[in-house]
């Protein structure tokens, strides 16, 4: 073989190894079914990334297939894992700063969230992600509300000797200074715990209350409304690691990508609640909103366990609440 047909040779076999170092499957992990809307937005990342023909493309993994919901944050982190649709405050055990991101009353709102994604607060949660190997590329807050088989949930009084679920710490704190007793759960076993009687009622996002059809095991929703007390960090998250490997072409599909989820979601996100309402009372399910002064006593009590205890227990916890508070 000629020096010429040498180098033609190794020239293709560089070209062919080129391009199936670009053929890179991303694995996508979530706990929702094919219904719920955070599955939904993994979706569109993959779409796109089959779009954007850069040679990455993401497989997804729903229903908790490939890995328990809690379980998605240590191989986030190492890179055994691509892609999450991840409540941030289920790595809160790891770290505690985590538990802001689902704290009683912090978040007024669809459009006050929306604030926050552009805040110190947000940057600050994604500092302590980036240190640990994970970045954002989509963000989301999902709201939510109170369940109950027992009574409708206004008043702290209301949950008083009632087993609830709550989705963190935070919460969790709020309603046993409320005389609730707590069982801690993912959201996706929240309706096998209603039925076979372990839980009386349950905070969870309404996105999962209908998802998991909650509304075919209680008596009485709490909806957000005007005065919500349940808001939801839950972006999408890829591993740092995973990203690195990209090229720069594949790197802006991935960011594109997430973007393209995000804004669509952000047209979502109010919707979510109506579905939600539409849904439990199609299943005869009665539906209540809090008042102003009765979401007044909730964030006292929370002031008085949740807020203090992460002041008290956090780096710089009450830094963050501050963070958080002074977003309008």
């Amino acid at each position: 073989m000629t020096i010429r047909l040498l180098t033609a040779a190794t020239a293709l076999a560089m070209i062919a190894g080129t391009a199936s170092a670009k053929d890179i499957e991303l694995r996508a992990s979530h706990q929702w079914n094919t219904k719920d809307v955070r599955h939904e937005m993994v979706q569109i990342i993959a779409d796109e990334l089959e779009k954007a023909g850069t040679g990455v493309t993401a497989k997804v993994y729903p229903s908790k297939t490939l890995y328990k919901p809690k379980e998605q944050w240590k191989p986030l982190t190492t890179g055994e894992l691509d892609i999450s649709a991840f409540p941030l405050a289920y790595a809160a055990n790891r770290h505690g700063e985590f538990d802001a991101t689902l704290m009683p009353g912090l978040v007024k709102n669809h459009e006050h969230a929306a604030r926050l994604n552009d805040s110190p607060f947000i940057d600050h949660m994604k500092e302590i992600m980036d240190e640990e190997g994970v970045i954002v590329i989509s963000d989301a807050w999902l709201a939510g509300g109170f369940a109950s088989n027992e009574k409708c949930v206004l008043k702290p009084e209301d949950v008083k000797g009632q087993n609830f679920r709550a989705a963190g710490k935070a919460f969790n704190q709020m309603l046993q200074g409320a005389g609730a007793s707590i069982q801690s759960m993912p959201s996706s076993e929240i309706y096998t715990a209603l039925q076979q009687g372990v839980l009386d009622g349950a905070n969870t996002s309404s996105g999962s209350f209908v998802s998991y059809r909650i509304y075919e095991q209680v008596k009485c929703l709490t909806i957000p409304g005007e005065h919500a007390l349940w808001f939801m960090y839950e972006p999408i998250l890829m591993s740092k690691a995973s990203f690195e490997k990209l090229n720069e072409e594949q790197q802006k599909a991935i960011m594109d990508a997430g973007q393209v989820a995000e804004d669509w979601f952000a047209e979502q996100a109010a919707g979510l609640d109506d579905k939600m309402e539409k849904a439990f009372a199609d299943a005869d399910v009665e539906i209540v909103s809090m008042t102003a002064e009765q979401a007044d006593e909730w964030r006292t009590i929370a002031q008085e366990t949740s807020y203090k205890k992460f002041a008290e227990k956090v780096k710089g916890g009450q830094d963050i609440i501050d963070m958080a508070l002074a977003v309008e």
